[in-house]
């Protein structure tokens, strides 16, 4: 899985109509529709909005597309095999269309919303995913500097921090070496 730190955007005119190729990364649904608000403030006047996000949420993957007015089918759906072809996470792809008078058919209406989601990921730098998670871990004031040498050791990084009677922290690491620290809980 990849995810994107920063929006991208690819632009083309195709048969007199205007394409704008956007993909942004996003953490939520909530977040998704915000840029896609803002994306129609600052389009009033586009044709069509078309879009598809995919998002890594605790129940799994979720992902919606809409076609924006387009017929059925020749919007969003090959802006989502897009994303999900490059195994993108987090991900909202917009493909902004302002009509030219050329009507380009079923197939050619795929192909260009298809073409522009396709370039804008080409353009982005793509960040390989990974799994965190939080530890809560309860130490003894002689244990924390062998535990900040394990934390150090994967990356892992302190959240919060008690120091009372023992120390309590809260650590965010990645899921796969949270067994590294498990002699710790």
């Amino acid at each position: 899985m990849f995810y994107l730190t920063q929006a991208y955007l690819f632009e083309e005119v195709l048969k007199k109509s205007r394409f704008i190729g956007i993909i942004a990364p996003c953490e939520n649904e909530h977040a998704a529709m915000s840029v896609l608000k803002n994306q129609h403030t600052l389009h009033p006047h586009a044709n069509h909005i078309a879009f598809a996000y995919r998002l890594k949420t605790d129940n799994g993957i979720i992902y919606r597309f809409h076609d924006a007015g387009e017929p059925s089918g020749t919007a969003g759906k090959p802006i989502l095999q897009h994303l999900e072809g490059k195994n993108l996470i987090n991900t909202l792809a917009i493909v902004i269309r302002y009509f030219g008078g050329v009507k380009l058919g079923a197939g050619g209406l795929t192909r260009a919303y298809s073409h522009a989601t396709k370039h804008a990921i080409e353009l982005a730098t793509l960040h390989p995913y990974v799994e965190m998670t939080t530890l809560h871990v309860t130490l003894d004031y002689d244990q924390f500097q062998a535990f900040d040498y394990a934390l150090r050791k994967v990356d892992g990084i302190i959240l919060t921090q008690d120091f009372a009677g023992q120390i309590h922290l809260t650590v965010k690491v990645a899921a796969k070496d949270a067994n590294a620290l498990a002699a710790f809980q």
